[in-house]
């Protein structure tokens, strides 16, 4: 004699949860990727009438029109400079770094940047705004 279940068990994956999730996570990244790639240093970039790709550099050397600079949003003083982008981009393997100078600033100070990039072999990159 053969006895039946009168309750089986039937598995069924709903994708609508799994969808919900996944939309809310696409949302949270776009908003934060957005937000992690300003500078918290307040420099007026000059503007350029054509702008290529932007490729990011994974550091920044901002230098406000006092002649301060901030190596990725950290104040260092002019002697510590060229000695702070050496180090932070020896384990780096982009050799490379952004300057974002204020449309103010002096040009002995962007140029000093130049320098320090051409002594050691860096690619640089100068931040600017589109008109």
């Amino acid at each position: 004699m053969k006895i039946q279940r009168r309750n089986k068990a039937h598995p069924e994956f709903s994708l609508a949860a799994m969808t919900d999730v996944i939309l809310l996570m696409l949302i949270f990244f776009m908003i934060t990727s957005s937000a992690a790639n300003q500078s918290a240093i307040d420099v007026k970039l000059p503007q350029t009438g054509s702008v290529d790709n932007n490729i990011p550099n994974p550091m920044t050397v901002s230098v406000k029109p006092d002649g301060s600079y901030y190596v990725n949003d950290k104040p260092v003083s002019r002697e510590l400079v060229e000695q702070t982008i050496v180090s932070d981009l020896q384990s780096k393997s982009a050799k490379s770094f952004t300057i974002r100078a204020d449309e103010s600033t002096m040009h002995k100070d962007v140029v000093f940047l130049m320098e320090i990039a051409e002594k050691h072999k860096f690619n640089i990159a100068i931040a600017t705004v589109k008109e």
